[in-house]
């Protein structure tokens, strides 16, 4: 050992430096290398777990947009902020306590809605009104030509393949709205439960609309017709072209509220387990303003149902 040593520091200084560290390494039994042999670049595994948790997480604000006040917002966000404006689709025919004109002016319950969305979100609101049918709103909405939807529009499953859907802000049951004359002719005498569920008369629908697809799904032995607008559903039903109207219960309620004397003609049945539910149609590329939709939805205090929208139609 003795030799060794001197042997050792005969040497040079660097050769020295090198054998004393493969000595420290040997004595050790390999289980670490020195600081001088560690590769001066190689960060501890620590801090580079450290270092891409850090990037993780600032990784989503590289995705959001700046706007002209300086806050920086998701993108489906940013372009309403930016345009300055919520286009809001919604149907151009009169469907009051939703949505009609008076006075010149475009009023209702959903307007009112798409107001307030608008206002939270600090824009001013524009009404496109170039659909002539409710899938005609649906379709504004996929096509790029709002940005929400805000039409008494029924969340079915053929429109959520389109569309996204809010959650639900009013619930309405599924009413049938009966000739009486000629419902007494193909009841004969069975009870009504009976007739109903088993429906094979005629029955009227607005065309393109969700009641047009519930009739086929709940009413398949029916025959269903299919008619332009809700009026002329209604006339066909008093002519008795039709022995049934199918639409959702408010619509229903609301002809024998304004005319009660349509009960001498006409009567009804509501379907207690069979709901319409409306939502705010949204884009499918836009997940940002579906989630604000549904917070503003959860947080508006005015919640709307079957009793606060009859209660409009009398104001």
């Amino acid at each position: 050992m003795l030799t060794f040593l001197q042997n050792l520091f005969s040497r040079p200084p660097s050769f020295r430096g090198r054998l004393r560290t493969t000595a420290v390494v040997l004595l050790l039994g390999g289980a670490a290398l020195s600081h001088a042999q560690a590769p001066a670049s190689a960060p501890a595994p620590a801090a580079t777990a450290a270092a891409r948790a850090a990037s993780a997480a600032f990784a989503p604000t590289s995705k959001l947009v700046q706007v002209a006040d300086g806050r920086l917002l998701a993108p489906d966000i940013a372009r309403i902020v930016n345009q300055g404006e919520l286009v809001v689709a919604m149907l151009d025919i009169n469907t009051p306590p939703f949505f009609y004109e008076k006075n010149g002016e475009w009023v209702g319950l959903e307007v009112d809605l798409a107001k307030a969305l608008a206002d939270e979100l600090g824009v001013k609101v524009r009404f496109n009104r170039s659909a002539k049918t409710f899938n005609g709103v649906v379709d504004l909405i996929a096509r790029g030509e709002a940005d929400v939807a805000v039409s008494k529009l029924s969340r079915t499953l053929a429109r959520t393949q389109v569309i996204s859907f809010s959650n639900t802000y009013l619930t309405l049951n599924h009413s049938l709205m009966l000739n009486r004359v000629k419902f007494a002719q193909v009841t004969r005498d069975r009870p009504l439960s009976d007739v109903v569920r088993s429906f094979d008369g005629s029955i009227g629908v607005i065309a393109k609309s969700s009641f047009a697809y519930y009739a086929k799904r709940n009413f398949p032995r029916a025959k269903i017709t299919e008619y332009p607008s809700w009026d002329e559903v209604l006339r066909a039903l008093y002519k008795g072209d039709v022995i049934g109207a199918y639409r959702d219960e408010f619509e229903v309620k609301r002809i024998l509220k304004v005319d009660p004397t349509a009960s001498l003609l006409l009567r009804t049945v509501t379907f207690k387990d069979l709901e319409d539910t409306l939502g705010i149609g949204v884009s499918i590329t836009d997940p940002t303003l579906l989630a604000f939709v549904n917070e503003f939805l959860a947080q508006r205090s005015e919640k709307l149902n079957i009793t606060k929208v009859l209660q409009a139609l009398e104001r």
